[in-house]
């Protein structure tokens, strides 16, 4: 035990371990608040949706040779999830049916890029890292974290603020609207923020796996809590300790760090449903 608190202590006095834990604490705080809203929504698909987005937007940055990726990236993410939004609220596309041609459309068109114009002698693995986000965590600038933590900040002031108008539209769209509120403003601005939250995730679990990230989080809070505050405020401390839990492992045991964290996820969904079910089977 001492050996492994010596080890621990020693990764920590490397920058590159300290900005991982950094972003990934404030990426799965993020990620936990909006997983809530998502889940009780059905919309639990666009965070895949936007991930394959994200994925071409990359090698489009990629293929332009932009050196600070994020301004490529997160604006066509942003763009793309106006888009799903607006064609899931068309009778003519489904929500489905848009995500699904934007995502795959995305993904296709983004490997195509890379290996066409592709200069890197390691494109498979170049490829393997950004789907799985294997070590991108652990290569982060000064500037990236930065830029996470300026976002995140946004992200959680804009849930906090927004808070009870958020609650309206994920429970009662039509109640919401009749009682004046502007349903379909706060689902843009619910879109918006989850694009963003999609982005910073790249790095931390790829774009393959970030909708575990945004899901079982809620989906562990929901089998031991039933109101939307309890639900929410476990899964964000849930997805927390999960994230550095799977970020500390992968570093110790070399493992990969969104395969780690997704899981770390995984388990604590089996526990927190074995906890539901005890608790449930008490009741009765």
């Amino acid at each position: 035990m001492a050996e492994l608190i010596d080890k621990f202590i020693l990764y920590f006095q490397y920058p590159f371990v300290r900005y991982a834990i950094i972003v990934g604490v404030l990426i799965a705080l993020c990620s936990s608040l909006l997983g809530v809203t998502l889940v009780l929504k059905r919309f639990s698909f666009i965070g895949d949706g936007l991930s394959h987005v994200a994925f071409g937007a990359m090698a489009i940055a990629a293929v332009l040779k932009v050196t600070n990726q994020m301004l490529i990236i997160l604006p066509i993410t942003v763009i793309c999830a106006i888009l799903l939004l607006s064609a899931g609220q068309n009778a003519k596309i489904k929500g489905d049916a848009a995500v699904a041609m934007i995502s795959v459309g995305a993904l296709a068109i983004g490997y195509l890029l890379m290996n066409i114009f592709s200069t890197s002698s390691n494109l498979s693995g170049d490829v393997c890292s950004t789907l799985f986000g294997s070590t991108s965590i652990l290569t982060l600038s000064e500037f990236d974290v930065w830029l996470c933590v300026g976002l995140s900040v946004i992200v959680v002031t804009v849930f906090v603020l927004f808070y009870n108008k958020i609650f309206s539209v994920t429970f009662d769209e039509a109640f919401a609207r009749a009682t004046g509120t502007k349903a379909r403003l706060y689902n843009l601005v619910i879109a918006v923020m989850v694009a963003i939250i999609i982005v910073l995730a790249m790095n931390l679990v790829g774009s393959l796996l970030i909708s575990a990230l945004v899901i079982f989080p809620a989906l562990s809070a929901m089998r031991v809590f039933k109101s939307f505050k309890s639900v929410t405020v476990c899964a964000a401390v849930l997805s927390v300790a999960a994230s550095l839990t799977g970020l500390l492992t992968a570093i110790i045991g070399g493992t990969p760090v969104g395969s780690t964290i997704v899981l770390i996820d995984i388990i604590a969904f089996a526990l927190f449903s074995a906890i539901g079910a005890f608790a449930k089977g008490k009741r009765t």
